[in-house]
């Protein structure tokens, strides 16, 4: 029987960092953000939704999605947003279950799904058991403004947007801490495989 783990965060939290390594240890990764890429090529229905909602202005010379564009325009207006996330998520989740029962086919023991929006978008039906990375407020605007060249009102936008890591520490099963070094952060998911015993 598989386990399925969803690793969320907040931006900038070093979820993705935490995500590589379990991959690199050889666990399944299923990754929310690289579904949300492939379901909004070219051709795919979800793209069609999008420009119909929003006009071709929001493609590329080539025809795929402007992502700096669309960011523009939904990262400042919750309606647009939602607008947005209505035509992605469902198409998201679908192809991330899909590779979910391709994993459980071959055999694999535990599943990792990488949700951002594990909390916001209420998706932990999904998993069996949810999985934090943390860290500090402060670390975290300071590690998004070096990462994006923000400023610090941009990335206030940004991090606003979601919902407050420290409201989703109250909601989560486990909790890795990222505010110090890549080392200790390491160590931190070596112990919480070897306690959970977790298996490729």
């Amino acid at each position: 029987m598989a386990i399925i783990i969803g690793l969320t965060g907040g931006i900038a939290s070093g979820k993705s960092t935490v995500s590589s390594i379990m991959a690199e240890k050889g666990f399944t990764v299923i990754d929310a953000d690289k579904a949300a890429r492939i379901v909004v090529e070219p051709g795919q229905p979800a793209l069609q939704k999008i420009i119909n909602v929003f006009g071709s202005a929001i493609l590329t010379s080539e025809g795929t999605l402007d992502r700096v564009k669309m960011g523009g325009i939904v990262f400042h207006d919750e309606e647009k947003r939602k607008q947005l996330n209505e035509i992605v998520h469902p198409s998201v989740r679908k192809w991330m279950l899909d590779e979910k029962e391709k994993a459980v086919e071959a055999g694999k023991r535990t599943i990792i799904f990488d949700l951002p929006l594990l909390f916001e978008s209420k998706l932990t039906w999904m998993v069996d058991k949810s999985l934090l990375i943390y860290v500090d407020p402060e670390t975290q605007l300071k590690r998004l403004m070096k990462r994006n060249s923000y400023t610090e009102q941009e990335a206030h936008a940004r991090i606003r947007s979601q919902m407050p890591i420290n409201e989703k520490k109250e909601l989560a099963d486990y909790i890795i801490d990222n505010s110090g070094s890549l080392d200790e952060t390491v160590k931190q998911v070596n112990k919480w495989i070897a306690r959970l015993r977790l298996e490729t």
